[in-house]
């Protein structure tokens, strides 16, 4: 439970928040407008550096910079007692912007295969950003509130899967001390003003699947004369459609998705080759192991059908279950709880997306907790809720239409953080 000492701790940090709402709707703004590809966040994390460099109180810390790519660490020592790891995904999407906001994206960008792409904060990673800086600043400008060590993290790529990975790989388990909790936050559909937390699996873990499918090329007018790997992966793509149907236990959870076909060049030219690529969600690692086995045994078996040699079949970008320790979320619930009021916690219902934050606590092997925190109108989601057309009236993390209202979203997202943070270094 959270103490009321903790509880009059937290509100001392808080009682800064009207000064910086100013800067920190200014901040928001900003990021929102200039979104970056995954591991191309170099003006992102630049900012960060000059943001936390000029935040009151900061004297003693460290940044540690360039960690995994992009990848920001900044370390801020308080004395004896926990060392909290918090941290935000910086990345934006490749995404046409179409919200109407007058700091809406209007970017455009070269791609690591030489396209040209748009850019669009579509997950809400600018609001991560912006929420945790007001945070740090909050925390740093109130250090006599609070004891103990922060490891605030800026990771690069969550939408690319690999950034809490390269972070690690890069050597952050060895470069910063050890935390003994780690948190996080993700802006989603719902009320603002309002969370979401839960305890165990809350989000899925991911396993991406590619088939390159080899036929026989050929001319158009005469088919019989190829083997036709397009009318093959048109085929295989509904086999698949089976696995979780049929091959999977109904008690189970899991989705088996085809979200890329790529084949060919010109309508009476029968190519040579075809490509699927799709991804496996699942809370299990023995129901994902079961489903890349029988999508393995389908595509060998769909090719040997049309005398076909062998596929070839990959996986990749794996990332594990968002599984949220039961009594660290316990603690954050009551520390949310006690800052927000009951009425505006609520359950964090389990979806099939998949995060990549839990790479960072299990790098040390330590419990951590992940909660939302919502994006939209509160009045307007009320009465969309209570006519039961949410889905339809709001739209979803990567969405082009995706506008979180400025306020009380970020006032909420800051407020979550420090209250969380608190509930394990709070005086």
């Amino acid at each position: 439970m959270t103490s009321p000492t903790s509880t009059a701790a937290t509100a001392r940090v808080l009682s800064g928040l009207d000064d910086i709402r100013p800067w920190l709707e200014d901040l928001y703004r900003h990021l929102h407008a200039h979104p970056e590809l995954s591991m191309a966040e170099h003006q992102t994390a630049a900012r960060v550096v000059e943001e936390v460099r000029g935040m009151q109180g900061g004297g003693d810390l460290e940044i540690v910079t360039g960690v995994g790519g992009t990848g920001v660490c900044v370390v801020v020592p308080n004395g004896d007692g926990p060392t909290v790891l918090v941290r935000a995904d910086m990345d934006g999407l490749p995404v046409v912007e179409d919200t109407g906001l007058d700091y809406a994206s209007t970017t455009f960008v070269t791609n690591r295969q030489g396209e040209c792409v748009p850019v669009m904060h579509a997950c809400g990673h600018d609001t991560h950003v912006a929420t945790l800086l007001g945070a740090t600043r909050l925390l740093l400008e109130q250090r006599d509130a609070w004891s103990g060590t922060l490891l605030v993290v800026f990771q690069p790529a969550e939408e690319q899967y690999n950034g809490a990975e390269a972070m690690v790989h890069d050597g952050l388990v060895d470069r910063v001390p050890r935390p003994d909790v780690a948190l996080g936050q993700h802006v989603l559909p719902g009320p603002a003003g309002s969370v979401q937390v839960a305890p165990g699996p809350i989000m899925a873990s991911c396993d991406d699947f590619r088939i390159t499918l080899h036929g026989k090329g050929g001319h158009g007018s005469a088919p019989h004369t190829a083997i036709d790997p397009v009318v093959m992966a048109a085929s295989l793509v509904m086999r698949l459609q089976t696995v979780v149907a049929r091959q999977v236990s109904p008690r189970a959870t899991a989705v088996v998705t085809v979200g890329r076909i790529a084949a060919g060049t010109k309508t009476n030219i029968i190519p040579a080759h075809a490509v699927i690529e799709g991804t496996v969600r699942t809370y299990d690692d023995e129901v994902a192991r079961h489903c890349l086995e029988v999508i393995e045994r389908t595509a060998r078996a769909e090719a040997a059908a049309w005398g076909a040699p062998d596929p070839q079949i990959e996986t990749f970008d794996h990332l594990p279950v968002t599984d949220n320790d039961p009594a660290t979320t316990d603690r954050v619930r009551a520390a949310l709880t006690a800052e927000l009021g009951a009425d505006q916690v609520r359950v964090f219902e389990p979806e099939m997306g998949s995060e990549d934050f839990s790479e960072l606590p299990n790098a040390w092997g330590v419990p951590y907790s992940y909660w939302g925190f919502g994006a939209f109108d509160p009045e307007a989601w009320a009465r969309s809720e209570a006519a039961g057309t949410q889905a339809h009236d709001f739209p979803d993390n990567h969405s082009p239409h995706f506008a979180p209202v400025l306020q009380p979203m970020l006032d909420t997202g800051v407020r979550a953080m420090v209250a969380a943070t608190m509930a394990w270094v709070g005086r």
